[in-house]
């Protein structure tokens, strides 16, 4: 099963500052590229765990006495290290969003370039999936969402030509969204603007950004003084959180002062955002998105 190469490979994993008999995570394993580099730089004390809820990124499992893949969504990330007898951690990688693989197979229904049933989960276990976002979710849901995860100026006018179009029977694959949402794809935005739309379809699906939130809250927790985190995303709500996260250890407001105006955080960011150069880019269009942010524990 081919699986892409992974994005800003050696700049993510310098981020962690690999100790050889260190113990490190890799929360999104995918082809295991960046799992693969991490092992390559460990000694033969240390330990890697991966996550990966898509079942199809098991059979990329590393033959690797110091390697464990969990099959589990990241948010689990502290319960499911404890039952490992991990509470503590020298590092943790993350690239998130979808993998290529996920993007390539036609039948997953996240590429904009197939007709395919809408679905769109990353762990196809569960039981929500695009079909259930479209088809059932009333007018103000659909609007919120294409508004918050699109980021889509028009979203009321996509959400009401939703909910007219379900109304005789539901929509069941990309190519019978697409022609419902027609009207608001003018030729030269067309791509954009549909990418935007898939996006916010997905987030939904998945509950990225609660995941995201979920994830992030325990990293700090579960990292030693010293460990690093490296995180790629892929688009401004994602990156704004991490963003902030690294900045206060919060995802909106302020830090409390302490009597001397002394604030209190998590982590100090190790160097500023690190995006891939024109080379990868040509050579991985995926990476053409892609924000770099590591930070240290305080």
């Amino acid at each position: 099963m081919e699986y892409h190469n992974p994005v800003l490979l050696n700049e993510t994993v310098d981020g962690l500052a690999i100790k050889k008999n260190g113990i490190y995570v890799d929360v999104t394993f995918g082809g295991g590229g960046h799992s693969r580099e991490i092992l390559k730089r460990l000694g033969p004390e240390g330990k890697l765990f991966a996550f990966d809820q898509d079942k199809d990124a098991l059979s990329n499992a590393l033959d690797d006495s110091r390697f464990t893949l969990i099959n589990e969504n990241f948010r689990f990330i502290k319960r499911f290290l404890r039952f490992y007898g991990v509470k503590k951690v020298d590092g943790i990688l993350g690239d998130f969003g979808v993998s290529s693989h996920q993007f390539d197979v036609a039948d997953r229904g996240f590429s904009t370039r197939f007709e395919a049933d809408l679905d769109m989960r990353m762990d196809q276990s569960k039981k929500i999936s695009a079909y259930h976002v479209i088809n059932e979710y009333d007018e103000s849901d659909l609007r919120k969402m294409f508004l918050q995860y699109g980021e889509l100026r028009n979203a009321p006018k996509l959400a009401r030509a939703i909910v007219g179009a379900r109304k005789d029977e539901p929509l069941k694959t990309s190519v019978e969204l697409k022609d419902v949402l027609s009207a608001f794809l003018p030729k030269h935005r067309e791509h954009k603007i549909l990418a935007q739309i898939y996006q916010a379809i997905r987030i939904e699906v998945n509950q990225e950004i609660e995941v995201l939130k979920e994830f992030l809250l325990q990293t700090s927790d579960l990292l030693d003084v010293g460990g690093r985190i490296s995180f790629i995303s892929y688009h401004s709500l994602e990156d704004r959180l991490v963003k902030r996260f690294i900045r206060s250890g919060l995802f909106e407001g302020e830090p409390e002062k302490d009597m001397y105006g002394n604030i209190s955080v998590p982590f100090k960011k190790v160097n500023g955002l690190i995006v891939p150069d024109d080379e990868e880019i040509k050579r991985n269009n995926r990476a053409r998105s892609a924000k770099l942010r590591v930070a240290q524990k305080l």
